[in-house]
């Protein structure tokens, strides 16, 4: 079966990330979506999902026109109410879906008890741990029996690779993952898995960086003018914050978006094509920041009423802190605004 079966370099990630996460096994695949799909792969026709309404775009792609073709049912809730999950779950469902926090809205759900719910009716519970990260959070001590990573996010943290992260509470879970891996055959190859242990070994510092930079960004976005909405975990006015703060130890994650008083996407557009230090680009979670405007970016694939349903509005951007000063990162937001209204006088728009 040659290295699709096993690869040392390969062992050697999927070890770290399982005692990072706490579980028994970790699989390591060459996406996220790869990571995704071999989880939905233990699924069967008839069986039905429940999932968190703003999930991310990909993965409502894949759920929605791959796999409810094949005879599964995805029920999406708000899971920020755990009441919601318990008002849909039934003796069918078969995964109970959520990410915590959210992308892009950052909303923050109660892992534990949302493990109850599903274990009442022996549902597994996965969750996409990427925004918190290991560093912040950990799933399976709440009560998950799956955590899902984008590795290219905070775990591989320099935008230069593309993985899947999949991690198992229990032995058999781990038989059952470790005969898709091999069966499907979507493996990280050697020397990208080398280049996600070079990302763990700074992951901490990083991350705690980030937080901190996201932390004074938000505080910044919250007085300005121009910003509607700023959503943020370590801000007490959002809606979980306090659950937030004690299922991520404090730590609040390196993520913000927020949309703009002029809810358009042309509003949008102009001000995420006039930053310096926030590059425009789709990922996230890297040592340099980065935005991106998610309706027509990671969002684009969901339909504009489901989108707006579930929080992401048409001005809504969301921004990537990285390692940089935090005052630079404040500073080139504040240079974006003021050159945008600036546009808004005089009608000339930056190419």
């Amino acid at each position: 079966d040659y290295a699709r079966s096993n690869n040392p370099t390969r062992k050697v990630l999927e070890d770290v990330v399982a005692q990072l996460e706490g579980g028994h096994s970790a699989f390591a695949f060459a996406t996220g979506l790869a990571a995704i799909d071999a989880v939905l792969k233990l699924l069967s026709a008839g069986d039905e999902i429940i999932a968190v309404d703003d999930i991310y775009g990909g993965a409502y792609r894949l759920f929605t026109h791959v796999y409810e073709k094949l005879g599964i049912k995805v029920h999406y809730v708000d899971t920020t109410d755990a009441e919601n999950v318990a008002n849909v779950i039934s003796s069918k469902t078969k995964l109970v879906w959520i990410e915590s926090p959210t992308n892009p809205t950052l909303k923050v759900s109660d892992i534990q008890e949302i493990s109850k719910i599903a274990k009442s009716v022996n549902a597994l519970l996965v969750v996409d741990n990427t925004f918190a990260s290991p560093i912040a959070q950990k799933p399976i001590a709440l009560g998950a029996d799956i955590i899902i990573h984008s590795g290219t996010k905070y775990i591989g943290g320099h935008s230069d690779l593309v993985a899947g992260l999949v991690v198992t509470k229990t032995k058999e879970l781990s038989e059952k993952l470790k005969f898709v891996q091999n069966a499907s055959g979507g493996i990280l190859g050697p020397w990208d898995c080398f280049l996600t242990i070079r990302g763990i070994e700074t992951l901490e510092l990083r991350y705690r960086k980030q937080c901190d930079n996201a932390f004074a960004v938000a505080a910044f976005l919250a007085n300005h003018e121009a910003v509607e909405n700023v959503y943020f975990p370590g801000l007490v006015s959002h809606k979980n914050h306090d659950v937030a703060k004690r299922q991520q130890n404090g730590l609040f994650g390196g993520i913000v978006s927020f949309t703009l008083k002029e809810d358009t996407q042309e509003a949008a557009n102009k001000f995420v094509t006039n930053t310096t230090y926030f590059k425009l680009a789709e990922s996230l979670g890297g040592v340099k920041s980065l935005l991106c405007h998610p309706p027509q970016m990671t969002h684009a694939s969901i339909p504009r009423e489901k989108r707006l349903q579930s929080g992401i509005k048409d001005s809504l951007i969301r921004l990537s802190c990285g390692i940089e000063d935090s005052e630079d990162l404040i500073n080139d937001l504040s240079q974006a605004f003021t050159t945008v209204n600036k546009t808004k006088k005089t009608g000339y728009v930056k190419h």
